[in-house]
C-alpha cells in the first residue's frame, strides 16, 4: 500500500512539475519581449519595440478622436443639444422679451428709447461682468464681476454710435439706482448679526467705527480745501468714500477661510462682521449730510435737521420692523415670499417717500432698522428670505454698475478735476490704511496680521455705486446747476474709487493672505461650523 500511495503522488506531482516550467517557459519569453523592446543596449529601439510603440499610440489616439468626434456629433445634433442649444434658447428668449415690451410700448423699446436702452445696458453689463470673470490668475481670487459691469456702462456712454442710440433719461436711471440701494440696504439690515458683535467686541467695534469716520473726515477737508466743495458736500464725499465693499472683501475672506488662513484668530469673520456695520455707519453718515446739504436756513437749522431726518428714520424703522415681524403670521402658507415681499417692497417705499417729503436722509437709515429688527423674531426663516433678496440683487447689480458707468463722460471730465480726484482719494486711503493698523494694535494680532487686515480694508465698490450718484439726482431734482456739478464731482470720485480700489484691493488680499495669516493645520467640523456660522 506504501508503494501504490507513492506512487500515486508521484502521478500527482508530475502535472504540477510540467505546469510550474510552462510558466517559468512563458516568463522567459515575456522577458525576452520586454528585453526587445528595450532593446539589447537598452538605448536603441528594436523593431519589436516600435511595433509596441506604434500600436500602443495607435490605441490611445482612437479613444481621444472618438471623443472628439462624439462632441462633434453633440454640438451638432439636429435637433441641436449643450452648447449650441444653450446658446440659441439664450439669444431667442433675449429677442423675446425685446418683442414682447415692443409690443406693449411701441417706440420706446426702439434705439434711443428707455426700454431699449435699460435692456442693452443690462445684457451688456452682464456680458462685461462674465468676461472679466474669466481672467483667472494662478493663486490669486478672481477679479470682481462689478468692475465688467462698471466699465461696459462706461464704455456704452462713451462709443459715439453706441450712445447716440442707447439713451435713458435720468429720471429712469435715477429710479432704477433708488431700488437697487433698497435691495442693498435690506440686505445689510438682514446680514447683521448681534451675536458675531458680542463675540468680536470691542475689536469689531474700533474697526468698523474708526477708520470709517476718519476716512470721511479726511476726505471732506481734502475736498473743501482743493475741490472746492461747501463742508456739506466735502462731507457726502468723505461718507462715499468711507464704505468698505462687501462684495470684495466677503468673497476674498470666505476663500481664505476655506484655505485655513487666519481662522485661529478669526481675522475673516472679524473683516466681514465689521464690513456690515461699516457701511451702515457710512450710509448714515451720508444721509444726514444730504439732508443738511439740501435744506435752507441756518447752520444751527441744517444740524437740527439732520437729527431729525436720523430720529424720523429709526422711528419709521422700529415701527415698520416690529409690524412685519408678526405680519404675516408663521401659520401661512407661503411664509418666505411675503415676508420678503414686505420688506422689500416696504424699503422701495421708504426711500422714495422720504425723497418726496424732503427727508432724503430717513429713508435708508428705516430701511436698515426695518429689516435688522424683522430678521431677529424670524430667525430660521431668515436665510430663506436673504435667498430671494440675494435673487433680486442678481438683477439690480448689472443695472447698478452700468448705470454708474453710464453716468461719466469723458468730454465732460476736466483734467483737473480727475486729478484733484485722484489726489483725494490716494490721501484718504492712506490715512484709512494707518488709521486701521492703529485700530488692531491692542487686539492680539501680530504684525504681519495688522498689515493684512490694514489692506484688505481697502477695496470700494458696491456702496460707493449705491448712493455715489444719489447726490447727483436730489441735485438735479432741485434744477440748480452748481449743485450739479457738485454731485458730478461726488460721482466721479466715486467712479475712480471703484476702478482703482476694487481691483488692487482683492489682488492685495489674495496675495498676502496667504503670506501673512497663519494656516490652521487641523480644524475639526465643528470649528469649521462655529466659524462659518457667523459670516455677515
Amino acid at each position: 500500500m506504501g508503494d501504490e500511495d507513492k506512487a500515486i503522488e508521484h502521478e500527482d506531482l508530475e502535472p504540477s512539475i510540467g505546469m510550474d516550467h510552462t510558466a517559468s517557459t512563458y516568463q522567459e519569453t515575456q522577458e525576452e519581449t520586454v528585453m526587445n523592446a528595450r532593446g539589447i543596449d537598452a538605448k536603441e529601439p528594436t523593431e519589436g519595440s516600435n511595433l509596441l510603440n506604434s500600436s500602443e499610440k495607435k490605441l490611445q489616439e482612437r479613444p481621444t478622436e472618438s471623443n472628439n468626434l462624439q462632441r462633434l456629433r453633440q454640438i451638432f445634433a439636429c435637433p441641436p443639444h449643450g452648447l449650441l442649444d444653450r446658446g440659441i434658447t439664450n439669444v431667442t428668449m433675449v429677442v423675446l422679451l425685446w418683442a414682447v415690451v415692443w409690443s406693449i410700448t411701441g417706440s420706446e423699446c426702439l434705439p434711443g428709447g428707455n426700454l431699449f436702452g435699460i435692456i442693452i445696458l443690462f445684457y451688456c453689463a452682464i456680458i462685461g461682468g462674465k468676461l472679466l470673470g474669466l481672467i483667472k490668475l494662478p493663486t490669486l481670487p478672481p477679479l470682481p464681476h462689478l468692475l465688467g459691469m462698471l466699465l461696459a456702462g462706461f464704455l456704452i456712454r462713451n462709443i459715439p454710435i453706441i450712445s447716440d442710440n442707447v439713451q435713458i433719461k435720468y429720471k429712469w436711471s435715477s429710479a432704477l439706482r433708488s431700488i437697487a440701494l433698497s435691495v442693498i440696504l435690506v440686505r445689510a439690515g438682514l446680514g447683521l448679526d448681534s451675536k458675531a458683535l458680542k463675540k468680536l467686541k470691542g475689536v469689531c467695534i474700533r474697526l468698523s467705527m474708526c477708520p470709517c469716520l476718519v476716512e470721511a473726515c479726511t476726505s471732506a477737508l481734502l475736498a473743501h480745501f482743493l475741490m472746492g466743495l461747501p463742508w456739506q458736500w466735502g462731507f457726502i464725499l468723505g461718507f462715499v468714500l468711507g464704505a468698505v465693499s462687501p462684495a470684495v472683501v466677503v468673497p476674498s475672506m470666505l476663500l481664505l477661510q476655506e484655505g485655513g488662513y487666519g481662522v485661529e484668530k478669526g481675522i475673516p469673520t472679524l473683516l466681514m462682521a465689521a464690513g456690515s456695520f461699516d457701511d451702515i455707519l457710512a450710509i448714515t453718515g451720508f444721509n444726514t449730510c444730504l439732508g443738511m446739504a439740501f435744506s435752507t436756513g441756518s447752520t444751527v437749522f441744517n444740524v437740527f435737521r439732520g437729527i431729525l431726518e436720523v430720529v424720523i428714520g429709526v422711528a419709521a424703522g422700529s415701527l415698520l420692523g416690529f409690524f412685519i415681524q408678526y405680519f404675516p403670521s408663521s401659520d401661512q402658507d407661503k411664509l418666505v415670499w411675503k415676508r420678503a415681499f414686505l420688506v422689500l417692497g416696504l424699503s422701495v417705499l421708504a426711500v422714495f417717500s422720504s425723497v418726496y417729503f424732503g427727508f432724503p436722509g430717513s429713508g435708508g437709515l428705516c430701511t436698515l432698522v426695518m429689516s435688522f429688527l424683522a430678521s431677529l423674531k424670524w430667525a430660521g426663516e431668515k436665510a430663506e428670505v436673504e435667498k430671494i433678496i440675494a435673487g433680486a440683487w442678481y438683477i439690480f447689480q448689472p443695472l447698478l454698475f452700468g448705470l454708474i458707468g453710464a453716468e461719466v463722460s469723458i468730454a465732460s471730465l476736466r483734467p483737473e478735476t480727475v486729478g484733484l480726484c485722484v489726489g483725494v482719494l490716494g490721501i484718504a486711503v492712506l490715512i484709512r490704511i494707518l488709521t486701521t493698523f492703529l485700530m488692531v494694535c491692542f487686539a492680539g494680532f501680530n504684525i504681519k496680521e495688522k498689515i493684512f487686515i490694514s489692506f484688505a480694508w481697502l477695496p470700494k465698490a458696491t456702496v460707493q455705486a449705491a448712493i455715489g450718484s444719489v447726490a447727483l439726482d436730489t441735485a438735479r431734482s432741485h434744477g440748480e446747476r452748481q449743485l450739479e456739478e457738485y454731485g458730478m464731482d461726488v460721482l466721479t470720485v466715486a467712479f475712480l474709487s471703484i476702478i482703482i480700489t476694487a481691483p488692487i484691493g482683492s489682488l492685495l488680499i489674495g496675495l498676502l493672505g496667504p503670506r501673512l495669516l497663519q494656516k490652521a493645520e487641523h480644524r475639526n467640523n465643528g470649528e469649521v461650523h462655529e466659524e462659518t456660522s457667523i459670516q455677515v
